[in-house]
């Protein structure tokens, strides 16, 4: 069994990736415009595209390694 740091260690390192940090970094300028009222149609599309791309990865790993595993 995995201790917690070795958890937390994980999770860091996962998040840390250059997928997630354009990710994160995305999603706070998407707030900061939406506060402002000011979310264009483009950069609506083009943050709609990397969400999704980013979750349907997430999802697509998920699901081989729940397969894999059995």
């Amino acid at each position: 069994m995995k201790s917690m740091r070795e958890v937390l260690v994980n999770r860091l390192t996962r998040l840390l990736c250059v997928k997630s940090l354009v990710t994160l970094a995305l999603t706070a300028v998407f707030a900061v415009l939406a506060l402002r009222g000011e979310v264009g149609q483009d950069f609506m599309t083009v943050y709609t595209i990397i969400i999704a791309f980013y979750f349907g990865t997430q999802l697509e790993r998920t699901a081989q390694k729940g397969t894999g595993a059995g």
